[in-house]
């Protein structure tokens, strides 16, 4: 981070390009990188500026990391909808301002916001601009907003999801104005001379997890971890009471980073109910054994608690499935990919998308999704699928349509999918039903 923070500022500030675009894989600091550099802006005086995010928990959480990085009496606008109720983390700052207006934020050097709420500007000019998770962002946002500043700074996760519609947006597919396209990929097309930096290291990931996520999903940029072998470890405090392929599973995962729970071979139901309680035990069995992380962060051991305990799945009727698995007190998080995306925990346990099913379709291959699920933990993934997968994709190679003037994307979904089993396929623990 430090050696690559002044080279994006000098590029950045040089006047020779519009915008600048960092990578960064999961965990390496995008948000560092976004509040030092707004930091570093503040203290040069290159004001105001303007940060753009993808949703409002991203802005939220920006604000409550920018308020004490930055000189006092700097003042952060927050844009929002009518009726936005700002959290605690927001509101107990007397420099931050919300209003729905720029014209209620008063003198704010800093205006903050989601693009959508961007977009809805019809006035106002900044000649800097900070985005976000920018990977997430809509081609269509940015055009909106594009108007709005005049150099800007992309921040995101290339290997991770492209942006999302509940709308089918295959009519759009190989234009030139598909709104689907993600707003870095259009901006690099347009502008290839544009300077691209790249982080490399993950400080989330382990040492056990970081080679194998950047070899399924990074082929072109690789990564290491900020860690090395033994400096994380995750001990359980109890021993399992009558064993079982739970607790097999779970002492798997504290030993060696990574668990596959497999379940016997069958088509399902998307909301398998044998896969789901799975998940719903194996998460309450991580925090009933006593699990205790010791890490660079907490030398003497952390315990993990149901907080620091997520479980993952593809759609939002397993989350629902597994969650009436768990007590209604529980504070494991499940939550959608799409919904995990930029949070981080000790643990995570993850339903595989293509468990029980009879075909690979595009919505499953897409290694964006596998890449968000298996990339949020700091120790140990357990990841929870039926027997067959490999079977699966075999049968199944890639069959989608080829459009014209879409460029192909790395990785392939199938490849990535393939690279994980064959990972896990060393860490599994059956369960024979």
């Amino acid at each position: 981070m430090s050696d690559v923070l002044p080279a994006v500022l000098a590029d950045l500030t040089s006047g020779l390009h519009r915008g600048v675009v960092v990578d960064s894989p999961p965990g390496a600091g995008k948000s560092t990188l976004v509040v030092r550099a707004t930091s570093s802006m503040v203290s040069s005086g290159q004001l105001p500026l303007m940060i753009v995010a993808q949703t409002n928990e991203q802005v939220d959480d920006l604000i409550a990391r920018l308020v004490p990085a930055l000189p006092p009496g700097v003042g952060i606008g927050r844009l929002s909808a009518q009726g936005y109720v700002a959290p605690p983390r927001v509101a107990q700052h007397a420099s931050v301002t919300v209003g729905s207006k720029v014209a209620d934020l008063g003198p704010a050097l800093i205006v903050i916001g989601t693009a959508a709420k961007w977009a809805t500007l019809s006035e106002g000019q900044w000649p800097w601009a900070i985005v976000d998770e920018a990977y997430q962002m809509r081609s269509d946002m940015l055009l909106r907003i594009a108007n709005r500043f005049d150099k800007a700074l992309f921040v995101g996760d290339p290997g991770q999801l492209d942006p999302f519609s509940v709308v089918e947006s295959e009519r759009w597919t190989g234009l030139t104005w598909d709104p689907m396209q993600s707003a870095v990929a259009v901006l690099l097309r347009h502008n290839p001379d544009l300077p691209v930096h790249r982080l490399p290291v993950s400080w989330r990931l382990p040492y056990s997890a970081a080679p194998v996520v950047s070899q399924a999903f990074y082929p072109f940029a690789e990564f290491t971890s900020g860690t090395g072998e033994g400096d994380r470890r995750l001990s359980l405090s109890t021993s399992g009471v009558g064993g079982g392929a739970v607790d097999a599973a779970v002492e798997m995962a504290a030993a060696t980073g990574w668990a596959l729970y497999e379940l016997p071979s069958q088509h399902t139901l998307r909301t398998d109910a044998e896969a789901a309680a799975a998940c719903a035990a194996l998460a309450q069995r991580v925090v009933e054994r006593g699990a205790v992380a010791y890490s660079e962060v907490a030398p003497d051991g952390a315990p993990v608690t149901e907080a620091r305990v997520a479980i993952g799945a593809a759609h939002r009727d397993q989350v629902a499935a597994i969650r009436s698995y768990l007590p209604e007190s529980s504070e494991i998080t499940v939550d959608t990919a799409n919904r995990l995306q930029g949070r981080e925990y000790d643990v995570t346990i993850v339903l595989h998308p293509l468990s029980g099913r009879r075909d690979a379709t595009a919505f499953h291959l897409e290694s964006g999704r596998l890449c968000v699920l298996a990339s949020r933990h700091r120790h140990a993934c357990i990841v929870v699928a039926r027997a067959g997968i490999p079977e699966l994709l075999d049968a199944h190679p890639s069959t989608e349509p080829v459009h014209l003037n879409v460029p192909v994307k790395f990785p392939d979904g199938w490849e990535a999918n393939q690279a994980i089993m064959a990972h896990l396929h060393g860490h599994r623990v059956r369960d024979s039903g």
